[in-house]
């Protein structure tokens, strides 16, 4: 009732002052009173605020700190050296179609599916923010890198698959500049930023093992750490309200088939008639299999071809 009321006289200034004017002159508060009042309900008001933001900052400290806790008395799981060198050679299957993932710092090519340019070890696109990121980030520390001038140009196409302001030049650019250790090390670190870490560390709070935490790492990079239907946040939501996580106290391998066929629903959706290799032969694979810890050694097909990890 008082936000309607403030409403009211802000619509009507005229009728408030009116009323206000009417006042006898014996009232007990004096003239300025009125306006005193509200100025103190408002610095309460905006006191109020700052502290409940505070508090809800220092709630989400205290929770972090919490799960922070938590994810250092797990073991490794995929951040484990051997275990993380395999699942970028899971993904470069599936993105590059090798598994020597060193090898494709320089790829670039735009693969028509409506995001650009798609390059770099983990595909990063110029239609979906990621590339850009990563060249602006670069840019910070080298500021006179092949890439800077594409900068204005990356904004523009950002969100688009447009090539207007990159070619022909960019795609040169790109791999001249992926031969520099630096970049090298730039993509590797955006990969880990943006993707690798955040997947590894829900996981483990949902209670998954290392292929769980795998499965949730190559869903990331596929669809992206986004909050909407499609994007990886979205997946996780329509997989728990089918199968309760671990940490739920579900089942680890009904929650991932759960979320793998949900996964595969929005890559036909998203793109009609795709190969779906990598949840096909192999995590449904790995997950049938019984293969929780992601155990080497690791047979697997991706898009009619046989990969092998000793």
């Amino acid at each position: 009732m008082k936000r309607a009321g403030v409403l009211l006289l802000g619509a009507a200034p005229l009728i408030a002052a009116g009323v206000y004017f009417v006042v006898p002159g014996d009232s007990a508060d004096p003239a300025g009173a009125p306006a005193a009042a509200a100025s103190s309900s408002a610095a309460t008001g905006s006191a109020r605020a700052d502290a409940k933001d505070r508090a809800e900052d220092k709630r989400e400290e205290a929770e972090r700190e919490a799960d922070d806790a938590l994810i250092a008395d797990l073991p490794p799981g995929l951040a484990a050296p051997a275990k993380k060198e395999l699942a970028e050679q899971l993904v470069s299957s599936a993105e590059n179609s090798t598994t020597d993932w060193r090898t494709a710092y320089g790829t670039i090519e735009d693969l028509g599916d409506g995001d650009g340019y798609t390059a770099g070890i983990i595909g990063f696109c110029t239609g979906t923010h990621d590339l850009l990121t990563l060249v602006e980030r670069y840019t910070e520390g080298h500021p006179d890198n092949g890439l800077a001038a594409y900068l204005p140009a990356l904004r523009e196409v950002d969100g688009s698959d447009s090539h207007e302001g990159l070619d022909p030049g960019f795609t040169a650019a790109w791999r001249a500049e992926a031969e520099v250790p630096a970049f090298r090390a730039a993509q590797e670190e955006e990969r880990d930023r943006v993707y690798f870490e955040p997947a590894v560390r829900l996981a483990k709070l949902d209670g998954l093992g290392t292929l769980g935490q795998f499965v949730y790492y190559d869903a990331m990079v596929f669809h992206g750490p986004d909050t909407d239907a499609e994007g990886f946040y979205g997946l996780r939501e329509r997989a728990m309200r089918e199968a309760g996580t671990p940490g739920q106290g579900g089942s680890e391998k009904a929650y991932l088939s759960a979320f793998l066929d949900i996964r595969k629903q929005a890559m036909e959706a998203k793109r009609p008639g795709i190969d779906t290799s990598r949840v096909d032969t192999a995590q449904r694979r790995f997950l049938t299999a019984g293969n929780m810890k992601l155990a080497t050694p690791l047979v697997w097909e991706m898009y009619g071809d046989t990969y092998r990890v000793p």
